[in-house]
């Protein structure tokens, strides 16, 4: 199986009542502000460069954002807050994020969630969280990334699982890294956690442009992308 063919695995998943019912209910009530569009509706699978030597993760998808638009973090108010950043360390071709065909492309990241569908209250539970785990586990396997950002602590406790890491030993900060062992080989890579770009983190001041912008660029130096 390749990327395209998990994307496809991703978008047909049903494996959750709850988030199917959750998630088509708002693609069919929809925000007035967005009633001319045709929602996503659908999970949300992942996007950027398959060679990339970064990988983002995040929570899951906004209601009127990545479950409208299809793309994660496109057309909601945490991806622009990412996406800037992003462009800012050279990893998007543009700063901002509208649509699935914008002509936005990532360079050396790919962006992807614990979560792929919109849960009620940004809330999924453990159980669908371990459901939508193996779609990641597939991802890392595939793209092999040299460094993981974990975008937020759910992130952070689905990838200590998927690196059989103890949540005990290693905590969640802003800015903290860890290296671990990425399978079998004796190969490594890093987990470096950030604060999730939400409004709840953005607005208050708890996660700041310059705050963002050294997580992206410790993950370039992680990840030897420095000075590119």
């Amino acid at each position: 199986m390749d990327l395209e063919a998990l994307k496809r695995r991703i978008i047909g998943c049903r494996r959750c009542p709850r988030l199917v019912h959750w998630r088509e209910a708002v693609a069919s009530e929809k925000r007035r502000a967005y009633n001319e569009w045709e929602y996503w509706g659908k999970p949300v699978p992942g996007f950027g460069d398959p060679r990339a030597r970064v990988l983002a993760v995040g929570l899951a998808p906004g209601a009127h954002g990545s479950n409208r638009t299809g793309r994660q973090f496109t057309g909601d108010a945490s991806g622009r807050f990412l996406f800037p950043a992003l462009f800012r360390a050279g990893f998007a071709t543009k700063p901002e994020a509208t649509t699935r065909d914008d002509g936005l492309k990532l360079r050396g990241l790919y962006l992807s969630a614990a979560c792929r569908c919109v849960p009620p209250a940004n809330k999924p539970t453990p159980e669908e969280l371990s459901n939508c785990r193996p779609y990641l586990e597939h991802e890392i396997e595939m793209i092999r990334p040299a460094v993981i950002v974990c975008l937020g602590r759910v992130a952070f406790d689905g990838l200590l699982r998927i690196h059989s890491m103890s949540a005990s030993k290693f905590r969640f900060a802003h800015g903290a890294s860890f290296h671990v062992a990425a399978g079998r080989g004796g190969a490594m890579r890093w987990l470096l956690c950030s604060y999730h770009p939400s409004q709840q983190n953005t607005l208050t001041g708890k996660l700041l442009p310059a705050m963002f912008d050294d997580i992206w660029a410790t993950a370039q130096g992680l990840a030897g992308l420095a000075g590119r």
